[in-house]
């Protein structure tokens, strides 16, 4: 049977194990309900299961039977991850498997996620005769700001058939963006890179009838704010982009009172790494002159995060090439732009070559321009597509590792 027309039978199934997901989501690093739910759906296959050390990851690894895949530890490898973490919000959907966990929801998708490359799982251990090499599955917490990817590729994801793996691919679900089934790509810098800004402004309080005996921090942070989003557009390329929101600002406790300090944290996303190191020197410069203008003091932390997304080409080709093979051209979208969105699969794919996924999982009957974005309380996916991206993973698997297999058999010498 077609690895499609398999994955459409097995429908049903991925989507009770999707929903018993996303009634119990977890956050973070520990996900110990989740892991358990994982290797369930692993059991009986023929899996090397290995567990994480620091966090609840997964990595099962899948020993091809095909005729080329070659000895341990030589055979070509392909990597095949997903992230299974939730995140702190409140879930407001109205499905009726709403999250029964206080505070959390799988607002991001993470458990389609879980749910295709369970699906995928077992697809290939059915066509575990066809494969020409080893697949490597990469089931992994803390992606939502606990990098993850990080624990996992320390702990050996990418050296875990016994060599470094040739290839790895990633998928993400979204909840708007594209109609319903659509499959998004783009080569290159697809992501952007994401950093965070704590910024205290020290100052000395007072009442707020006499500020000039005071150090007012409030003032100041408040040009702090307003400034950073001017040097981004008198400073920086419009061409190349940067992007800085200010998600905190706080100070004070009572009207009257001239607070000692002023809190402002951002976030920051750039698309080229010349960008993000300028980013890291002309932040601070620009708030300590603020700050040395009106007499104060402040402390800059920029935080480094997440690095740029950046897909390999060829990988990419070849993902186009499978999804246009299994489900058609019309379901195929090449995004123009990068997203501002970022992912610790970036980790990966600075190792080892590779390419990212997205996957429209728009309600059918919603419009995707104007649905709830990922991490709303309201974001809301589709299981339909459950079944084509397990297919797409397994087929990226198969497929990759049968063309890895034929590039390492050398060609005949005419004549002999």
């Amino acid at each position: 049977m077609p690895i499609a027309a398999d994955a459409r039978q097995m429908q049903e199934d991925l989507a009770r194990f999707r929903h018993d997901l996303h009634r119990e989501p977890e956050i973070g690093l520990q996900l110990p309900r989740t892991q358990e739910k994982v290797l369930k759906a692993l059991e009986g296959l023929p899996y090397e299961i290995t567990l994480g050390k620091e966090t609840t990851s997964v990595t099962a690894v899948l020993r091809g039977g095909g005729d080329r895949r070659g000895t341990a530890g030589t055979a070509p490898a392909v990597l095949l991850r997903a992230d299974m973490d939730g995140l702190p919000v409140q879930e407001k959907t109205g499905v009726d498997y709403t999250s029964t966990i206080d505070g959390a929801m799988h607002a991001c998708g993470h458990d389609l996620h879980t749910s295709m490359l369970t699906g995928a799982a077992t697809l290939l251990a059915e066509r575990r005769h066809r494969l020409a090499g080893d697949v490597v599955l990469m089931f992994q917490p803390g992606e939502e700001g606990c990098d993850g990817a990080s624990y996992m590729i320390r702990e050996g994801v990418l050296d875990a058939p016994g060599r470094r793996v040739d290839a790895a691919y990633g998928m993400h679900v979204f909840s708007s963006l594209e109609p319903h089934g659509t499959f998004c790509t783009k080569p290159g810098v697809m992501l952007s890179a994401s950093d965070g800004l704590v910024v205290t402004v020290l100052g000395a309080g007072g009442h707020g009838s006499a500020p000039h005996s005071a150090k007012d921090p409030v003032t100041a942070a408040a040009e702090m704010v307003t400034a950073l989003q001017v040097m981004v557009t008198r400073q920086f390329n419009m061409f190349d982009p940067v992007v800085l929101s200010v998600g905190v600002l706080h100070a004070g406790t009572k009207r009257n009172v001239i607070p000692e300090t002023a809190r402002i944290e951002a976030t920051i996303r750039t698309f080229s790494e010349e960008n993000r190191q300028r980013m890291m020197v002309a932040v601070p410069r620009l708030l300590k002159g603020i700050a040395a203008a009106h007499g104060l003091d402040v402390d800059v932390d920029y935080q480094q995060e997440y690095p740029l997304t950046i897909t390999d080409q060829d990988e990419t080709h070849t993902a186009e090439k499978v999804i246009t093979g299994l489900f058609g051209d019309s379901r195929l979208s090449r995004w123009a732009t990068p997203l501002s969105g970022s992912e610790d699969f970036s980790r990966v794919l600075a190792e080892v070559p590779g390419t990212f996924v997205g996957l429209s999982a728009v309600p059918q009957d919603a419009d995707h321009a104007t649905s709830p974005f990922n991490h709303s309380p309201y974001a809301t996916f589709d299981d339909g597509v459950l079944a084509d991206g397990a297919a797409l993973y397994a087929e990226l698997a198969i497929s990759r590792l049968e063309a890895l297999a034929g590039a390492r058999v050398p060609a005949p010498v005419p004549g002999l």
